[in-house]
């Protein structure tokens, strides 16, 4: 595509002996040709970065070029650094804005044949754009295809998407980390188009910030996958890397469900794996920490499978499994009526302060001769005997099994979502 448009302003540019150049609807410049009269900061700005500051880019648009049909002016506006007036052609294809073709005045008047001239290199423009924006999206869409092959259970499929992935120049080798990013929802129902759109528009946001070749995304029913690529990077510095992504992500996805009240969203972050074959695995870790954040509500919106500590064994048990490992004197606390979980809390905050009872009490808000009664009452109603290392383990595996069971009520007594 850049060759073809170089071609284009070079053949205009020559036949008009003026300058021109061809910026995308962001005003990120596609192709120039030489200048022969007066350069300003603006321009110049534009060729060495290949983009102007937003405030030039919001300048332009509110001069109404995104709603131009024909011909348009740009005024100078000195302190952006546009000190030269541009007069503009969208290039559109179908009515669908792709860019713009620009003349600078500094080589003089745009005569009536200039404009036309505009007009024509606009619609030859639109064309090898809408063109190469078909070709774009197929590949992107093979891409996906890819992606989707890569974290399949089959073996063997996930070995050559590895190889085609590479070859195509759609990744490159190296360790790779799966992010993945989630959005509250009803009970096994999808979630909503608006909800997938803030995803896609979230996950799309952040992977800009990386190399194409080096982030992949792909949108599953109820989840955003993106797949990060660290070539040549020790695995320390990933980690910092990726956990700094993963909070644009969150804070990209919030933003997006803004106009959403009450839509909390969570990021799972993988393992670091050393080969992109091995993406699979980092992309289930995500997954799993994605949803251990989501149930528990304990570990923040942003949670690493590496820093799940048992969440991330337990995390493999399915449902069932989770309520049957659950003690039974434990589980007939939990499912009795809601008076018990004042004393479903006691028992948390206790084993989780190591069996502490002064800090526990403190956490509690309670005097100590009250967390005792409490504790008592526990041991009454459960069978557990909390002096015995065995049932204290019994009991905190339990209640962390049932954070994560939909078989039982969550903590406070309200309805659980599925795990």
């Amino acid at each position: 595509m850049v060759s073809e448009l170089q071609n284009l302003v070079d053949s205009f540019g020559t036949r008009f002996g003026r300058s021109m150049a061809i910026d995308d609807t962001r005003i990120r410049l596609l192709a120039y040709n030489g200048h022969a009269g007066e350069v300003d900061a603006a321009r110049v700005e534009s060729i060495l970065h290949r983009e102007v500051s937003s405030a030039l880019a919001d300048y332009i648009a509110a001069q109404g070029a995104a709603r131009a049909t024909d011909v348009f002016t740009i005024a100078p506006c000195p302190k952006l650094g546009l000190t030269v007036e541009r007069t503009g052609m969208p290039i559109r294809y179908d009515g669908a804005l792709l860019g713009y073709v620009w003349f600078i005045g500094s080589d003089g008047p745009v005569s009536q044949r200039a404009v036309e001239a505009l007009r024509e290199a606009a619609g030859q423009a639109a064309m090898i754009l809408h063109r190469d924006s078909l070709a774009a999206e197929v590949s992107r869409s093979h891409a996906r295809e890819l992606v989707g092959d890569l974290v399949a259970p089959d073996e063997a499929l996930r070995a050559r998407a590895t190889a085609a992935l590479v070859e195509e120049g759609h990744a490159v080798a190296g360790p790779v980390v799966a992010l993945v990013a989630t959005v509250a929802q009803q009970d096994g129902e999808p979630l909503d188009e608006r909800r997938r759109f803030a995803l896609d528009l979230a996950v799309d946001q952040t992977r800009r910030r990386l190399p194409a070749s080096r982030a992949l995304a792909l949108n599953r029913p109820d989840h955003a996958l993106l797949l990060t690529v660290w070539p040549g990077s020790r695995f320390d510095g990933i980690e910092r890397n990726v956990g700094e992504l993963a909070e644009v992500l969150k804070e990209k996805l919030t933003a997006e469900l803004k106009g959403r009240p009450r839509t909390p969203c969570w990021v799972g972050v993988g393992g670091t794996r050393r080969r992109l074959a091995e993406a699979h695995a980092t992309y289930r870790e995500a997954r799993r920490a994605a949803e251990v954040a989501r149930v528990t509500g304990i570990l923040g919106q942003v949670a690493a499978y590496p820093q799940l500590g048992v969440y991330a064994l337990l995390a493999k048990l399915t449902t069932e499994e989770l309520a049957e490992g659950i003690h039974s004197g434990l589980r007939r606390l939990l499912t009795s009526d809601s008076g018990s979980q004042g004393l479903v809390e006691t028992l948390r905050v206790y084993l989780d302060h190591a069996g502490d009872a002064q800090h526990a009490a403190a956490a509690l808000h309670v005097h100590r001769s009250t967390l005792y009664q409490r504790l008592h009452r526990v041991e009454e109603l459960t069978g557990l005997r909390l002096n015995s290392g065995d049932d204290r383990l019994a009991a905190h595996l339990g209640l962390k099994m049932a954070q994560l069971s939909p078989m039982l009520p969550a903590e406070g007594g309200g309805p659980r979502e599925p795990a």
